[in-house]
């Protein structure tokens, strides 16, 4: 468990989680202005699951910053833009460029180093597409009765199975279902991803790596569920495992 990687300053070391964010308008106080921000639901579940959160705004990315930390949440947000997987746009796709340059940026550097990578609806379309994927534009065109977005600011749920052996599965258990808010869905899967959980009506709900290490994508948002936590949980134990083999690592490296 993360507390028996190592300490600091006598206390219990606490596996440092990355996670993206937004940058554009937000209202506090007497202020209305460009701020980096992100849902607090996330921030919860990663303190929560014992671990200590780090946000990344989507300006100065600099990928040497995962060199500090255990793992990366890439988290949910706005469309990912259809030229990076060469679609035009629907009408209803409504990308933020910067952001799609910021976090994949981001995964790939996640993936060359290994680091344990949740991705978590926009996140997991965008790993996707990293990968040499494609993406479903807007869900209604081939599920009209999709309840994947009811309606504005209202999530939807996902009931979803999963596949027996996958990291999920181990996670979750056979069947589970957590809150979900997307009208857009991962469509083709490149073969360095597999899917290891799907819903009814198809829609693949989970991917995950076919090469090695701690990655899982989910189309769902579980940091919406606080009373089940045990993707973040699982995650996090991850991520203090990964601390441990890279300090591993460095004694074995360090002159006698």
């Amino acid at each position: 468990m993360a507390s028996n990687v190592s300490e600091t300053y006598g206390q219990p070391y606490k596996p440092r989680i990355a996670l993206t964010s937004y940058l554009q308008e937000a209202s506090w106080g007497v202020w209305n202005t460009t701020a980096a921000i992100l849902p607090g639901t996330y921030v919860e579940a990663v303190v929560a699951a014992g671990a200590t959160p780090i946000l990344l705004p989507p300006l100065g990315t600099d990928e040497s910053v995962l060199d500090l930390v255990d793992g990366l949440i890439v988290v949910g947000g706005p469309d990912v833009d259809p030229s990076l997987y060469g679609e035009p746009p629907h009408p209803a796709t409504k990308p933020q460029p910067l952001r799609d340059a910021h976090d994949s940026a981001l995964i790939r550097a996640a993936l060359e180093r290994e680091l344990p990578l949740f991705a978590i609806c926009r996140g997991a379309q965008l790993l996707n597409v990293v990968l040499g994927g494609t993406l479903i534009q807007h869900i209604p065109d081939v599920i009209p009765d999709s309840k994947s977005q009811p309606a504005p600011g209202v999530y939807g749920e996902a009931s979803f199975t999963t596949t027996p052996g996958s990291l999920i599965h181990h996670l979750l258990g056979g069947s589970a279902t957590s809150p979900c808010y997307h009208h857009q869905a991962l469509d083709s899967v490149p073969d360095t991803l597999r899917v290891t959980a799907r819903s009814a009506d198809g829609l693949v709900q989970a991917v995950e790596t076919t090469e090695g290490g701690w990655v899982l994508g989910v189309q769902f948002h579980p940091e919406q569920n606080p009373n089940d936590l045990r993707l973040f949980r699982g995650f996090v134990e991850a991520a203090a495992g990964y601390r441990s083999d890279q300090t591993a690592t460095m004694k074995a490296m360090s002159p006698a």
